[in-house]
């Protein structure tokens, strides 16, 4: 064979090297096949690719007989049962027929409550820590917001002044303690650049409503189930209409009185009963105070707060209305304006 092989590369007219570089071995090669030294290595792989070709065939054979298929299926399921003779402990279930477990019931449980300061600082105290402190500590020139008792799994909405509204957990923050200023929201919930806190509620089960007081005299009357979502959306953009600036945010789980007051010097008590809810989360509300010229809604608080004696004076049967002058008497009492709220 190997004068054969330098016979082909005399006639070829080829050196070794370019005989190698051909058939893509090296130089060295070709010349141990010149002189017979590789004849063994040769025998060897020619006996292999004789041994693979008979593989092949016996391959395509079973492929095309049924018979062969089966007696092979059969070997291997008797050498399964001889190797696992035990019955199977474990069964076989489809994804879609597995109960998937709510993230809320992985979260503990217990009560806590709740602190907001009007710079936006949380802080969630369970009781036993709250029996234990003592003043709550605050930044100098902040002070109370927003305090109320609820749970650790309980669900935030936390309203800002950019129409947008973020979605939380108690959960999602650590105990805490009165001696700690808290959580800084703006920080904590990735509020865009200049964003602050306009309000936060504890929305339940999604059953109320969510009133917006703006600047313009309107009210809007919004179905909290709008703001209620199936994916673990964080944040909602349009939370409320920007058309007008907001004056003031309200949870009504049911309807309550508040009296708006208005930079003319003006107060009018509305019954949110007198209000319809929207789905739409982006409603312009309706008038409900009459204003002059320049004039704005200035603020708004529940009228169990405002101090007003002579309610009557106050009260509308139809809106919108301009109300009445503040008295002297019904203003004894300092109002909040909703970035003391």
């Amino acid at each position: 064979m190997h004068d054969r092989i330098k016979e082909v590369r005399t006639v070829l007219g080829l050196s070794q090297q370019e005989f190698a570089d051909r058939i893509g071995i090296k130089r060295g090669a070709v010349a141990n096949y010149e002189v017979g030294r590789n004849r063994e290595y040769i025998l060897k792989r020619t006996a292999e690719t004789d041994a693979l070709e008979k593989d092949i065939a016996d391959l395509e054979a079973t492929l095309e007989s049924k018979r062969r298929i089966r007696g092979i299926i059969i070997r291997e399921l008797k050498e399964i049962i001889r190797k696992y003779p035990s019955p199977r402990r474990t069964g076989i279930v489809a994804a879609e027929s597995v109960a998937q477990m709510p993230a809320e019931d992985l979260v503990p449980d217990y009560p806590v409550q709740l602190f907001l300061s009007r710079e936006g600082y949380f802080k969630k105290i369970t009781p036993q820590s709250l029996r234990m402190s003592g003043e709550q500590r605050f930044k100098e020139g902040d002070g109370l917001r927003f305090s109320c008792e609820t749970t650790n799994a309980a669900e935030l909405l936390v309203f800002s002044d950019r129409c947008q509204v973020y979605k939380a957990r108690c959960a999602d923050f650590d105990d805490g303690k009165a001696s700690l200023l808290g959580d800084y929201l703006p920080t904590k919930l990735g509020f865009d650049e200049g964003e602050s806190v306009a309000a936060v509620c504890l929305p339940g089960d999604y059953s109320g409503s969510m009133l917006f007081l703006f600047a313009n005299g309107k009210a809007a009357r919004v179905e909290l189930s709008a703001y209620q979502t199936k994916s673990n959306r964080r944040k909602l953009t349009g939370a409320y209409s920007d058309r007008s600036e907001l004056r003031g945010i309200f949870l009504l789980q049911e309807d309550v009185q508040l009296v708006l007051y208005s930079t003319e010097g003006r107060a009018l008590i509305l019954q949110t009963a007198q209000l319809a809810p929207k789905t739409t989360r982006t409603t312009l509300g309706v008038a409900v105070l009459t204003l002059r010229r320049k004039a704005e809604l200035a603020r708004a608080c529940p009228l169990a707060e405002s101090g007003i004696v002579n309610e009557s004076r106050y009260r509308t049967r139809t809106l919108p209305a301009a109300g009445a002058p503040l008295r002297e008497e019904d203003a004894a009492e300092k109002q909040l304006s909703l970035e003391e709220l």
